[in-house]
């Protein structure tokens, strides 16, 4: 069975990886130049199964509302005349209902923590390189009433089989002495031990050389542009080589077809189920070399109040954090950039090297409920893995894994609601 997928991100190089391992052949098409360009280029890079919660929760229309007044806000929205957005921004609503939100976090929860062991069976199986750390996430708070509710986050993963310690600032600073100059800061931390870090955009790319030698082609600068549809039920894909405009379509053979183009799934999934709703929603991201490794922290941090994480890349720190809803304009704002900075300094200080700054923004493909869509299309060759938002990192094995499993017919004993 030939089989073909669409993107050649995180997404769609973990899914390559999952069929060629059932003994497929598969082909990989990309659009751009180089793979892993898009969400996962230079994403918060945590592996956070101990962050289910979707946007999409009972609290987020004040803050979206909150956000409108202050420009350093985590979320940022300028409402703008947008169809899509605002078909998109309603459904989202909806998904905001305590029940849609339960059920979206339970979801979540399973495939993260499906996804995390896939990821750790095929680091051990390949050796694979990505600037790992498996000291697990700080989950940091500030004052009484953001600790309260850190404490009932815990209890509510518990349930959820999702191990979270409550950690007083000292015990917080033993699992992370690098915290230690920021003692007076600290009011508590949640500390999930079964969190990972790493560089998405390495592991896209050492896991692609691990396709290439296992036979897998893949072939960038390959634009997927639309369908035939036949009378049997059946889609054909159509592409253009060098992913121009003037250069000629032509049509790409075979036996089944996975769409994992992250934002770009939209355009495609349109004529396959309807008008489905992934969204853009713009993260950003400072890299910076450390110039003193003593004094960064290699526990990957999550700051709750400001939303923003921070992650130790072996000499590099990755601060990322922001929402911001900007149609397909992937360019970094510097007036978003400000918090991302002023949260750094006063966290790593001049332990990093700020002139040698990497700036980045990138485009999340958002579901309003948070749940990324999975499955099969309504014809019977073409299937979707697409729309896993902020996520995509924590849940990409996991998503292959599984996407591969319902193509051969024997999906996963998870309990997500998968398309069927």
């Amino acid at each position: 069975m030939h089989l073909v997928i669409i993107g050649g991100g995180v997404i769609g190089i973990t899914t390559a990886w999952a069929c060629r391992l059932r003994g497929w052949d598969v082909t990989v098409i990309e659009a751009n130049e180089t793979l892993a360009r898009g969400a996962c280029y230079a994403n918060g890079a945590q592996i956070s199964v101990s962050h289910p919660h979707p946007w999409s929760s009972p609290q987020a229309p004040r803050i979206a509302m909150e956000s409108l007044f202050n420009p350093d806000a985590p979320f940022h929205w300028k409402p703008k005349w947008d169809c899509a957005e605002a078909r998109w921004l309603a459904l989202f609503l909806r998904e905001c209902l305590p029940e849609r939100h339960r059920r979206n976090t339970r979801a979540i929860a399973a495939l993260g923590t499906f996804s995390l062991s896939v990821l750790r069976r095929w680091r051990s199986e390949l050796d694979l390189q990505y600037d790992a750390v498996t000291r697990g996430i700080l989950h940091l708070f500030f004052d009484e009433k953001a600790w309260q509710h850190g404490q009932a986050h815990a209890a509510e993963l518990a349930e959820l089989g999702i191990c979270a310690v409550p950690c007083t600032p000292d015990e917080a600073i033993a699992i992370e002495p690098a915290l230690a100059p920021h003692r007076d800061r600290l009011y508590g931390a949640l500390h999930a031990p079964d969190d990972e870090s790493g560089d998405a955009h390495a592991f896209t790319l050492a896991l692609a050389e691990r396709c290439a030698a296992a036979g897998v082609t893949i072939r960038t600068h390959t634009a997927a542009i639309g369908w035939q549809f036949r009378a049997d039920g059946r889609a054909v894909l159509l592409v253009r080589e060098n992913a121009t405009a003037a250069a000629s379509e032509t049509v790409l053979e075979a036996d089944e077809y996975i769409l994992c183009a992250g934002v770009g799934s939209r355009a495609l999934a349109r004529p396959l189920l309807g008008d489905v709703p992934i969204h853009p929603v713009k993260g950003y991201s400072l890299t910076l070399p450390i110039r003193d490794p003593e004094r960064i922290p290699t526990v990957s941090l999550t700051d709750e109040s400001h939303r923003i994480v921070a992650s130790r890349l072996g000499n590099r720190w990755r601060i990322a954090g922001t929402a911001e809803l900007a149609g397909m304009d992937d360019r970094p704002d510097p007036a978003r950039l400000v918090s991302l900075y002023r949260w750094g300094r006063q966290w790593g200080g001049d332990a990093v090297d700020w002139s040698q700054a990497e700036e980045w923004a990138g485009l999340r493909p958002m579901t309003p409920s948070g749940v990324p869509l999975i499955g099969k299309t309504r014809y019977r060759n073409v299937w979707i893995n697409s729309g896993h938002g902020s996520l995509g990192w924590t849940l990409a094995c996991g998503s292959a894994e599984a996407i591969a499993g319902l193509i051969a017919g024997d999906p996963p004993s998870v309990a997500f609601p998968f398309l069927t």
